[in-house]
């Protein structure tokens, strides 16, 4: 795995369903082997939304599980 560098804007693209994700965003910090970590620059409303409903949807995945 080669991420790209520090600093390079990239753009965030996320389809599950048929909810789409999309956000501008920037490589903040870049492990060759590793991976990356991107910081949100900017997303649509739509997007926003989407992305809030899957990180609802894990979380009550996850207190089920804990019982």
């Amino acid at each position: 795995m080669n991420p790209f560098p520090k600093g390079t804007l990239v753009l965030v693209k996320i389809a599950a369903g048929d909810a789409f994700f999309n956000a501008k965003s920037k490589i903040i910090y870049s492990q060759p082997n590793m991976g990356a970590g991107v910081v949100f620059l900017q997303i649509e409303p739509d997007s926003q939304a989407a992305l809030e409903r899957w990180l609802d949807g894990a979380e009550k995945d996850n207190q089920r599980q804990a019982g």
